[in-house]
């Protein structure tokens, strides 16, 4: 093949100089409007909102993301988590999303909706007894559907999601929102330093615990920093949160490491809004 290309280039130098001087040049094609690209990263642990998903193991994620020119994107996102995350007997979280950004100057606007699937997830084990509905249960596979609006300047970005079904299949936790606070700075030479404050607002859903019932509404935050090598970003960041998680307390963000169909917890408990630090090496294509 080598041998092939190398006579093509001495043909095309030796053999008709001519030609290469006269022809028109060849018309530039034009750019599509449309933009494919994939993702995939390592992390050490994969938080959601601050939240442990994988019972402080390992997650391998990826995704795909179609845009287009005029501003109309898609895509989906996938990770492995930890069936006592709240997927009883799931052990896989499947993002579909879609929407629409512009921008106007140094301002954008990002609106849309993101739909979060669990495939192989039981959610009868979810079903509790609360203040709105004594006794309501919940069946099927455990999902959540949103819509979302987002502001962004420069480095620093704001967004707001609603919960349009029960917050992941909690009953009675529809219009349960998220609001984000983050920034993303470019410090040159394939540095970056970001950060992010976000609260969930929690929507008549309670759990009962041994200290009594109570929402699960949450701030959390993290702080952390970028270094880009030749596409692959390695990061480094710290998550916090005031999630109550105290496992002697049986509060809501006590995690087990597994929850089957049954009900049936784990041998082993972990507080999932303690804060850890993440490590992660991730691509885009």
């Amino acid at each position: 093949m080598k041998k092939s290309i190398i006579a093509l280039a001495l043909f095309g130098a030796f053999a008709v100089p001519a030609f290469a001087q006269t022809a028109a040049p060849a018309a530039e094609a034009e750019a599509s409007p449309h933009t494919l690209t994939a993702n995939v990263g390592v992390f050490s642990s994969y938080r959601f909102r601050g939240i442990d998903q994988t019972f402080g193991k390992p997650a391998v994620q990826g995704g795909f993301d179609y845009s287009h020119s005029s501003g109309f994107y898609a895509g989906n996102w996938n990770s492995n988590v930890s069936s006592g995350a709240g997927f009883p007997e799931g052990n896989i979280e499947m993002d579909f999303y879609g929407g629409y950004k512009f921008a106007v100057g140094d301002f954008g606007i990002d609106v849309g909706g993101l739909y979060y699937y669990y495939p192989g997830s039981n959610a009868s084990p979810l079903s509790r007894t609360n203040s709105k509905n004594p006794g309501k249960t919940v069946n099927g596979t455990v999902d959540n559907g949103e819509i979302y609006v987002g502001l962004s300047w420069k480095f620093l970005s704001l967004k707001y999601s609603y919960a349009v079904t029960d917050y992941f299949s909690l009953p009675d936790s529809s219009g349960t929102s998220y609001l984000d606070f983050g920034a993303n700075y470019d410090l040159g030479g394939g540095w970056g330093v970001n950060g992010h404050v976000g609260h969930l607002f929690a929507k008549d859903y309670r759990y009962s615990g041994t200290t009594g019932s109570d929402k699960i509404d949450y701030t959390d935050w993290k702080v952390g920093v970028t270094k880009d090598f030749s596409g692959w970003v390695v990061g480094a960041s710290y998550v916090g949160t005031s999630a109550k998680g105290d496992c002697g307390s049986a509060e809501f963000y006590c995690f087990s490491n597994s929850l089957n169909a049954n009900g049936t917890l784990g041998s082993k408990s972990k507080d999932a809004g303690r804060g850890i630090a993440v490590l992660s090496v991730s691509r885009s294509f």
